[in-house]
C-alpha cells in the first residue's frame, strides 16, 4: 500500500491544477479498492477530469511525483485490472461527451468515459449501433470496453454484418497520451506512413520504431501463436501490427486494460441496427448438446446466439427469480437463445421458421418455441442476463466468485470444452452453472472457491491451472471478454510460451517504460493470490446484536455487506429506480455500489475505522433515499435500505438525532394529536410565520408545505366491527397513518370496493402503525416494537387467515419485507407478511366477485418506489385496464421525495427536486391523458410540489368504476 501522507502534497496541487475534483480522503479511497473481481488494493487518492487538459495535467503531476496511475471507467472488471494502489482516473462522471457522429460514414468520435447506452441511443437516431454489447451496456464506458476488449450478446450480429466481434475490431483510430506526456493520434499505418512516423525521431516515432521491431523481430511468433478465434481477449493484440492489418497501433492497444497509455478519444465504426428481431429457443438434452449444435444454427446468421445449462435454471428457482417466465422454455435440460434480425418481422420469423424447419428434420431435434410478443421475449431475455444474480449467492450452497468465468475455445468446440470442463469441476468438487456466449465459444460462470482458507486457496490455483491447460489444448483464451488482469495474467505463458511473452513484455515497456501505467497486471503480474478481497486474513467481526436478522445472509451483517459483487447496475442512469441519489449527482459515493464498498470496509476497520461510528459512511449513506430500488433491480439484491437503518440504529446509540428524527418518525404520534384538533393545526402549519417556526423546528425545507390534515379521520368515520366468532368472508383494511389522518377518502373507497364484493370490513379499533418512517432515521427498537403490538394484538385475525388489505404502498412493504427481516422465526410474523396484499392483489384473488364497468379513461401513472420493489405493479395495470383505463407509465424511477427525505432542507430537498425533474415533473407538466395516479402519499405530495398538480389514488378511480351488485 502507498503511503498516503507522501502525496498529500500533490492531491493540493491536483486541486490547484484541474477543473474537476479531487478525493484522496480515506472514503473516496475505500470507494476505489476494489472493482467486480476478487481483488483489492486501496489507491493513493482519485481524480474526476472534466477535460482533456485535467487528464494531462494530472498525468504530469503524477510523473512529477513518480506515481503510477490507473484509468477507469464504469469499475465493473472481474480480473483485478481495475484496482490499483496508485492514483485513479475516473472518466465516467465528466468525460463522457459525443464529439461527432458521421451516420454516412458509420463512425462517431467519441471520449472514453462515455457510457455505451449514451452513444447507442444517438445512433438509433440513425438506425445505427455499436456492435459490442457488454451485459453493463447501460453503465459501461468505450474507455472500460477498451480496455478490455469488451464483445456482449450481440457481438453475433456484429460479426454476421461487418466480421468483428471484439471492441478491437470497431475502434478505427485514437488519441493516446503516454505517461512521459506524448499525445498524438494512432490508427491504421502504411509502410510508407510507418517509415515517415519513425523518421521525425519524435516520442510518437519512437515508439511506432520500437513497435516495428517488436513485429518484425516476432512476426513468426504472432502469426503461429496467436489464436484466429472470435472471442481471443487475452494477451495484447500484436497481431495487429502485421502487414496485411495495415500496423493498426490503435487496435493494437485495445484490450492492454491501462497497462500501456491513456485512451483520451476515440473514433469507433458502428453498424446497422435491426429495425426487427425475432426470438427462438432450442431445448436440448443438456447444455453439452446444444453446444454440439452451434455451428450448424451460427450457418442462419443469427445476431445473437446464448446458451444456458440446467443449473441455471436450478439456482433461479431456489433464488424466485423470473420463475414466472422460466415456465416460457422449452422442454430441456440445456437451451440455445437464437436471435434473428432484420427489416420486419416477417423477414425476422422467416428466418427462424427456416431454421426450425431444418431442425425438425433431424434426429433428435430439439423442443422449439418462437416468440413474437416483444414483451414475452424480453421477459426470456432477462432469464439468460440474470445469470451473474441466479449464481452469485445461491441458498444451501457455497457463495461463487469469478477467476474462471469467461474462457473461450473455438464454436466447434464449445460442447466438449463443456464436457470437459464440468469433468475438471467434478473432479475439484466445485459446481458451477455453465452460460454464455455460445455462438462464439465463451462459457461464462462463478465458481463456489473458497477465497478465505490457505487450502482453499492453493485448490483455486491448482484448479485454474488446471483449466488454462485444458482451453489451451483446445486452441482457446484464458479469457473470451473480461480481460487478464490479476487473476489471468500469471496463466498467460501457458497459452503463449516464452517468446510472445517476452514480446508482449516489449510491447508494454514500449509504451511504458517506466512501468507506472498500472503495473501489476496482465504483464508481470502479481500473483493470483495477492491483494485478495478476502484472503486468509479476512476476518470482519459483526455486531454483538444486530436489529435485523438477515435470514437470506446467515443472519451476518458482515455477508450482507458482501453482497455486492461491483457489476455496477446501480450505475445506470437514464432507466430504473435504482440509484436516484447517484442519478443526480453522478458520484461513486452516492451510489448502491459505492455504499456497499464503504460498509465492506467499515467491516474489516482497517481503511475506514471507528465501526458504525464512523462519519464516512454516515455522510454516504445521508443521502440514500431508501427506495429499495437495489432491493428489486440489483442483481443480486442488495438492500441498502436496510442496511441503511441497521447503520443508523447503531451509531445514533447513546446519541441525540437530528430534529427531522423526531418530527418525520414520529408523525403517527403528531398526526393523532393533530387530528383532535384539525383546524387549528393546519392554520398554524399555512400561517406563514408559525409555519416558519413550525419548519425550523422540523429542519423541512422552507419552500415545502406541510400536508393538511383531514377534518375527520377515516377511523372516525367508519363504524368498527370485531366480532372474532364472525371471521367468514372478514378483510381487514388497514388504515395507515397517511390515509388515515391525511387522505380518508381513499380508505373510505377501498371500503367501497371491498364492501361492493360481499367482503366485511374490519378496521382495527385501536390505534396501529407500521412504523415507516422510522426506519429512515434507524429507529428500529420503536419499529420492531410497533410491529410487536400489532402481531401480539390483532394475533386473533393473524392466526385465523384473515387477509389484510393496504392502500399505502410503503405501508404494505413494511409488512412484505422489513416484517419478515425482523421477525423471521415469528410464526405470525410469517403469517401476517403472507397475508397482507394490496387492493388489486386481492382483487385478482377473489375476481369473481369484484365487477367493474369500463371507465374508457387514460392515466399516467407514477410507481412507488417501495410498491415496485417489493410487491410489483403487474396487479394493478391489470385490474385498472378491467377497469377501462388505460395506463401510461413513465420510467420515472423515484419521484425524489422519499418519505420525509425531500422535505429536509439543504441538500436533500435539493437532490429530490432534481430527481423529480429527471423525468416526472416534465411528464405531468406535458401530460395529456385524462387521469394522474399514483398509489403513495410520497408520490402525491412530491408531485404536487413540483408541478402543481395533485395526483388521484388509484383506489379513487376503481371506486368509480366499480359496479355494486
Amino acid at each position: 500500500m502507498q503511503n498516503i501522507e507522501q502525496y498529500g502534497e500533490l492531491g493540493e496541487k491536483l486541486k490547484e491544477a484541474i477543473k474537476g475534483e479531487v478525493n484522496f480522503e480515506e472514503d473516496y479511497r475505500a470507494l476505489y479498492a476494489t472493482d467486480a473481481s476478487n481483488y483489492r488494493q486501496v489507491p493513493v487518492g482519485v481524480v474526476y477530469p472534466k477535460d482533456k487538459e485535467d487528464i494531462i495535467n494530472t498525468v504530469n503531476l503524477c510523473r512529477e511525483y513518480d506515481l503510477h496511475l490507473l484509468t477507469r471507467g464504469g469499475g465493473t472488471s472481474l480480473a483485478g485490472e481495475c484496482c490499483n494502489s496508485g492514483l485513479v482516473m475516473d472518466f465516467s462522471r465528466h468525460y463522457n461527451k459525443i464529439l461527432e457522429i458521421d451516420h454516412e460514414k458509420k463512425t462517431a468520435r467519441v471520449q472514453t468515459g462515455l457510457v455505451l447506452d449514451d452513444l447507442n441511443r444517438q445512433l438509433a437516431k440513425y438506425d445505427l449501433i455499436f456492435g459490442p454489447d457488454p451485459a453493463t451496456h447501460d453503465h459501461c464506458t468505450l474507455g472500460g470496453m477498451m480496455g478490455n476488449n469488451s464483445c456482449g450478446i450481440h457481438s453475433v450480429m456484429a460479426q454476421v454484418e461487418d466480421g468483428g466481434v471484439r471492441t478491437s475490431d470497431f475502434v478505427q483510430s485514437m488519441e493516446v497520451l503516454t505517461y512521459d506526456g506524448s499525445v498524438f493520434e494512432a490508427g491504421e499505418t502504411s509502410e510508407e506512413e510507418l517509415g515517415k512516423i519513425i523518421s521525425e525521431d519524435d516520442p510518437k516515432g519512437k515508439i511506432y520504431k520500437g513497435l516495428k521491431k517488436i513485429r518484425d523481430d516476432y512476426q513468426q511468433e504472432i502469426r503461429d501463436g496467436i489464436p484466429e478465434i472470435p472471442r481471443r481477449v487475452s494477451g495484447y493484440n500484436l497481431d495487429e501490427l502485421l502487414p496485411e492489418r495495415n500496423f493498426n497501433v490503435a487496435r493494437s492497444l485495445v484490450g492492454t486494460e491501462s497497462t500501456c497509455a491513456v485512451f483520451l478519444e476515440a473514433t469507433v465504426r458502428v453498424i446497422t441496427l435491426p429495425k426487427a428481431r425475432s426470438l427462438l429457443i432450442l431445448g436440448y438434452d443438456s447444455a453439452y448438446e446444444a453446444g454440439d449444435h452451434v455451428i450448424e444454427i451460427m450457418k442462419h446468421k443469427p445476431i445473437g446466439l446464448e446458451g444456458m445449462d440446467k443449473k441455471l435454471i436450478t439456482y433461479m428457482h431456489k433464488k424466485h427469480l423470473h420463475e414466472e417466465v422460466l415456465n416460457l422454455l422449452p422442454k430441456g435440460d440445456g437451451w440455445l437463445l437464437v436471435e434473428f434480425g432484420g427489416d420486419n418481422k416477417e423477414e425476422t420469423d422467416g428466418k427462424a421458421r427456416k431454421l426450425m424447419d431444418q431442425l425438425k428434420g433431424t434426429s433428435n431435434a430439439p423442443d422449439m418455441k418462437l416468440y413474437d410478443d416483444k414483451k414475452e421475449e424480453q421477459r426470456v431475455w432477462e432469464i439468460r442476463e440474470a445469470g451473474l444474480g441466479a449464481t452469485a449467492f445461491v441458498e444451501g450452497l457455497p457463495d461463487m466468485w469469478p477467476g474462471w468465468e469467461d474462457s473461450a475455445v473455438p464454436p466447434a468446440k464449445v460442447g466438449d470444452y463443456l464436457r470437459a470442463l464440468r469433468k475438471l469441476f467434478q473432479k475439484y468438487g466445485y459446481n458451477p452453472s455453465m452460460y454464455g456466449h455460445f455462438g462464439q465459444g465463451c462459457i461464462h460462470c462463478r465458481v463456489d472457491f473458497d477465497l478465505k482458507t490457505k487450502e482453499g486457496i492453493e485448490k483455486y490455483k491448482s484448479f485454474t491451472d488446471e483449466a488454462a491447460d485444458l482451453v489451451v489444448s483446445m486452441g482457446g483464451s484464458l479469457s473470451g471478454e473480461h480481460g487478464d488482469g490479476q487473476a489471468r495474467g500469471p496463466l498467460l505463458h501457458k497459452m503463449y510460451g516464452e517468446k510472445l511473452m517476452e514480446a508482449f513484455h516489449k510491447f508494454k515497456e514500449t509504451w511504458d517504460p517506466d512501468w507506472k501505467m498500472n503495473p501489476g497486471k496482465v504483464i508481470d503480474p502479481m500473483k493470483r493470490d495477492q491483494n485478495l478481497r478476502l484472503g486468509t486474513d479476512f476476518n470482519p467481526k459483526d455486531p454483538e446484536k444486530t436489529y435485523f436478522k438477515y435470514p437470506e445472509d446467515k443472519g451476518s451483517f458482515h455477508r450482507a455487506t458482501m453482497r455486492c459483487v461491483g457489476v455496477g447496475k446501480c450505475r445506470k442512469t437514464e432507466s430504473g429506480t435504482m440509484c436516484p441519489s447517484y442519478m443526480v449527482t453522478r458520484d461513486e459515493k452516492h451510489v448502491t455500489r459505492g455504499r456497499a464498498h464503504l460498509l465492506f470496509e467499515m467491516m474489516r476497520g482497517k481503511e475506514l475505522e471507528g465501526g458504525f461510528k464512523n462519519e464516512k459512511v454516515k455522510e454516504s449513506l445521508d443521502l440514500c433515499l431508501a427506495c429499495k430500488g437495489c432491493l428489486d433491480e440489483c442483481p443480486v439484491s442488495v438492500d441498502m435500505a436496510t442496511y441503511k437503518a441497521e447503520f443508523l440504529a447503531h451509531y445514533y446509540k447513546d446519541k441525540v438525532r437530528p430534529r427531522s428524527a423526531y418530527a418525520f418518525g414520529y408523525i403517527d404520534k403528531w398526526a393523532e394529536k393533530a387530528s383532535k384538533m384539525s383546524g387549528v393545526a393546519n392554520f398554524v402549519s399555512h400561517q406563514d410565520t408559525f409555519s416558519k417556526i413550525m419548519k425550523s423546528m422540523g429542519d423541512i425545507a422552507p419552500q415545502r408545505e406541510i400536508p393538511k390534515f383531514a377534518d375527520k379521520p377515516f377511523t372516525k368515520i367508519h363504524r368498527y366491527s370485531e366480532d372474532k366468532h364472525d371471521l367468514e368472508k372478514a378483510v381487514v383494511l388497514w388504515p395507515d397513518t397517511f390515509n388515515n389522518y391525511f387522505f380518508p377518502e381513499v380508505l373510505q373507497a377501498g371500503e367501497k370496493i371491498l364492501k361492493s364484493a360481499g367482503f366485511r370490513v374490519i378496521v382495527p379499533k385501536r390505534k396501529f402503525c407500521c412504523g415507516r418512517p422510522l426506519y429512515d432515521f434507524g429507529m428500529l427498537d420503536e419499529a420492531r416494537s410497533y410491529l410487536r403490538n400489532i402481531l401480539d394484538n390483532l394475533n386473533h385475525l393473524i392466526q385465523d387467515g384473515v387477509p389484510f388489505v393496504g392502500l399505502e404502498a410503503s405501508c404494505i412493504a413494511v409488512f412484505r419485507n422489513e416484517l419478515g427481516n425482523l421477525f423471521p422465526n415469528d410464526n405470525n410474523a410469517l403469517r401476517l407478511k403472507k397475508n397482507f396484499k394490496t387492493l388489486p392483489e386481492f382483487i385478482l384473488e377473489h375476481e369473481d366477485n369484484f365487477h367493474f364497468k369500463k371507465l374508457g379513461e387514460t392515466a399516467l401513472m407514477q410507481k412507488h418506489c417501495h410498491h415496485n420493489a417489493v410487491m410489483g405493479y403487474d396487479a394493478d395495470l391489470e385490474v385498472l385496464k378491467k377497469a377501462g383505463v388505460e395506463v401510461n407509465v413513465p420510467d420515472s424511477g423515484c419521484c425524489g421525495l422519499a418519505g420525509s427525505f425531500g422535505f429536509e432542507k439543504g441538500e436533500k430537498y435539493k437532490i429530490s427536486m432534481k430527481a423529480g425533474e429527471r423525468v416526472i415533473f416534465p411528464a405531468v407538466r406535458k401530460m395529456d391523458e385524462d387521469l394522474l395516479i399514483t398509489d403513495g402519499f410520497s408520490c402525491r405530495e412530491q408531485i404536487n410540489h413540483g408541478t402543481g398538480k395533485m395526483p388521484e389514488h388509484p383506489a379513487l378511480i376503481l371506486a368509480r368504476a366499480i359496479e355494486e351488485r
